[in-house]
């Protein structure tokens, strides 16, 4: 079967995509992914035909850290924020007719179109013009539901997130607009989920429900439209993984440190103060830069600075995990069964935060508030002995990543297959 695959984002956004495919195509299937630009490459390095797809993901990602700090500051200013996030926006809008052409070129003959969350309304329209079928694939909670944050009411939640649906719908209504007309398809009447739902399209749940309690029985009559299949992750050796092993066996296991593809602003400010608060809590500390650059920042004894490591094998030999939010990462610390800290940048990232504080599995901040002082505090609290009996009790709970990527590669398979058959 010929499979597309268009998978738009940060590299968190994008890995779930390349894992999927890599097993789409290990199983013998014509796979073909598009990417950021910047992110072909990784894209390619596990095999897969890769196509670019939309402006570099480096082009907007400080844009969104930015805009993020401001909202969460200014959160009353309503024109403001919506004059903010349209220009944090602007990149990837401007390049919304090109990406749809990008993506009608090589989806035509394809027996199954899959998306991640950014831009599904694109490909939405894509596949509709096509005459394609169509899957999608979140790494979070996306939909109305009432099980997001633990300890907020179920129908104030809903509310929320259907107004958010609304806001997202406001805010691309128009370039939806204009490529529907130039695909010759009728005017779009409103969020792309409720487009979804109404057709009964797939929609692959890449994350563990049991991390949301009562998600599965609120979405039971969704039937097998909604799949849980745990997340989808790469789990790649890096260069890094020997050395650092090396590192942690040479002493106690460090509190592993990471911010993923947002870029910190201040990183020798952040070294300091992870390195004042380990001291503090008499901890190691590995920080994985990410795409932040480390280069030009302070040396200490008790920390390390490396690129990047394979989370599935250096989390399970760290004491703590603190990151950014991002879903990967968060199942990673979580399959490892050690507890996690969370400093959250942007708005996912605080449903994560919130999660595995409900669980009572770890703690979590805003970034941009955290200090040395609150630092101390917050590790102080998740190496608390019963942070980590939660976490490995946790962990079994959880979908192991082999059988998550193929609990995916058999559902977008039994998609395509009805095309086939039809």
């Amino acid at each position: 079967m010929k499979l597309v695959l268009a998978f738009y984002g940060t590299r968190g956004d994008v890995d779930p995509g390349i894992a999927l495919g890599r097993e789409l195509m290990r199983r013998g299937h014509d796979v073909l992914m598009a990417a950021p630009p910047d992110l072909t490459d990784s894209v390619e390095a596990v095999g897969l035909p890769a196509v670019a797809y939309g402006p570099d993901t480096r082009v907007w990602l400080e844009d969104t850290r930015d805009f993020w700090g401001y909202f969460f500051r200014n959160f009353w200013k309503v024109r403001d924020v919506q004059r903010y996030f349209r220009e944090s926006r602007e990149p990837g809008t401007r390049a919304w007719g090109e990406m749809s052409r990008t993506l009608v070129s090589v989806a035509g003959d394809a027996d199954l179109l899959v998306t991640g969350i950014s831009y599904e309304e694109l490909v939405f329209d894509v596949a509709e013009y096509c005459d394609v079928p169509l899957a999608t694939v979140l790494w979070f909670p996306m939909r109305v539901n009432g099980r997001l944050f633990p300890n907020l009411p179920a129908p104030a939640i809903r509310a929320a997130m259907r107004m958010y649906e609304w806001l997202i719908w406001l805010g691309v209504q128009r370039v939806v607009g204009i490529q529907r007309t130039q695909l010759g398809l009728p005017p779009a009447s409103g969020p792309v989920p409720d487009r979804i739902a109404k057709r009964e399209l797939v929609e692959i749940q890449a994350y563990d429900d049991v991390l949301f309690p009562g998600l599965a029985d609120e979405w039971a009559k969704w039937g097998g439209q909604r799949p849980f299949v745990g997340t989808l992750t790469l789990e790649l050796e890096t260069e890094s993984d020997e050395d650092v092993m090396s590192w942690i066996a040479a002493g106690t296991p460090p509190i592993c440190f990471g911010f993923g593809s947002i870029p910190v602003e201040s990183p020798a400010e952040m070294i300091r103060m992870i390195a004042g608060a380990c001291a503090q809590v008499g901890e190691r500390a590995l920080v994985c830069a990410g795409w932040t650059d480390f280069s030009d920042v302070p040396q200490f004894d008790h920390v390390k600075v490396v690129g990047a490591v394979n989370y599935a094998t250096i989390f399970p030999l760290c004491r703590a995990v603190v990151h950014h939010g991002g879903a990967g990462t968060t199942a990673a610390g979580l399959r490892a069964g050690v507890p996690t800290l969370i400093l959250w940048m942007a708005d996912v990232q605080v449903m994560w935060g919130a999660a595995v504080k409900g669980l009572k599995v770890g703690a979590s901040r805003r970034f941009s508030s955290a200090t040395e002082k609150s630092l101390v505090a917050d590790l102080q609290t998740i190496l608390a002995p019963e942070y980590l009996v939660r976490a490995r009790q946790l962990a079994t709970e959880m979908i192991k990543p082999a059988d998550s990527v193929a609990r995916a590669a058999d559902r977008v398979e039994e998609v395509a297959r009805l095309k086939q058959i039809g």
